[in-house]
């Protein structure tokens, strides 16, 4: 097992990580982090070392940063919120020798290539400067950070229930101001829908209503023409001029140019996620940073 500060490395932990949750049907991330952890046998100045700035217990963190690849990797699902269990795919990576399942096996999944190219994409907005600024780096690397953040958060969204989603994508418009200051949200019951998964009034009398469809797809199932056209039928029938489509995937040209005609407000995964992270929607700032520079006008006579 390779180490780091007399710790072993997040990657060597994989086997221990799969071995862990062979047997189980689902386990809550802080667990597997402690019983992992406990399972190597420490001598307590390493097993509780934490890190110089923060207070977190660094052995346990690596067990966190397995799980995270794991996930990214299709080798562990997430049933729930914070809870975890193998797939079929872990099972078969846990039966390799512990030489073999290596951080390299693991970014060579399918899941995880597929998530390397979204977060790709995400970054092409970052353009590479000849000249360093320190600013312009940290803007850079918080950028980063927080796509990476975002590609997890639509990972999660994708496997949850259809259920969720809808609420999800209702508290975001509200939360974005579409709901206005006495309006009214709600998701509308999962059965006889019409086609509308949640309606937003934007006043107390409801004169002013937005009407919202959301599917919750794999990024690799493009909403189509039709889905859009179906959208516009259920908003007819309600005698309603605005509707948002949400979806987690992407949308076709076919789909844009049609909801133009009837506009209709498109929202895909990307967009989802960064107004997310925006408005502060199922995640929360984990850290902030002042940046000062010099007053110049302070300084003048």
């Amino acid at each position: 097992m390779s180490e780091k500060n007399g710790l072993p490395t997040w990657d060597s932990l994989l086997p221990l990580v799969l071995k862990y949750l062979s047997n189980k049907d689902g386990v809550s991330i802080r667990k597997i982090d402690f019983d992992v952890a406990e399972s190597l046998n420490l001598p307590d100045d390493l097993r509780y070392k934490t890190s110089s700035k923060y207070s977190d217990v660094l052995i346990e963190n690596r067990v966190g940063w397995a799980i995270s690849d794991l996930y990214l990797s299709g080798a562990l699902e997430r049933p729930s919120r914070g809870i975890y269990k193998i797939t079929n795919l872990g099972k078969e990576l846990s039966k390799l020798d512990d030489s073999e399942l290596t951080e390299d096996k693991l970014h060579s999944q399918p899941a995880y290539i597929a998530h390397q190219k979204e977060l790709s994409e995400r970054n092409k907005q970052i353009n590479d400067d000849d000249e360093y600024d320190v600013v312009d780096d940290i803007s850079h690397r918080t950028l980063r950070y927080n796509n990476e953040i975002a590609s997890k958060l639509l990972k999660i969204i994708q496997e949850a229930k259809p259920t969720f989603f809808e609420r999800l994508v209702v508290d975001l418009l509200s939360k974005m101001g579409y709901k206005g200051e006495n309006g009214s949200a709600e998701v509308t019951p999962p059965t006889n829908d019409g086609g509308i998964d949640g309606i937003i009034n934007q006043d107390p009398l409801g004169t002013n209503t937005v009407y919202i469809q959301a599917k919750r797809y794999k990024s690799d199932n493009i909403v189509q023409r039709p889905a859009i056209e179906g959208f516009y039928g259920a908003l007819s029938s309600k005698h309603a001029d605005r509707g948002v489509f949400i979806t987690t995937s992407k949308f076709s040209n076919g789909a844009k140019s049609t909801a133009k005609n009837f506009s209709i407000v498109l929202i895909d995964g990307i967009q989802l996620t960064n107004l997310m992270l925006q408005y502060h929607v199922g995640v929360q700032v984990k850290k902030h940073l002042d940046l000062f520079e010099i007053d110049e006008d302070f300084f003048e006579d």
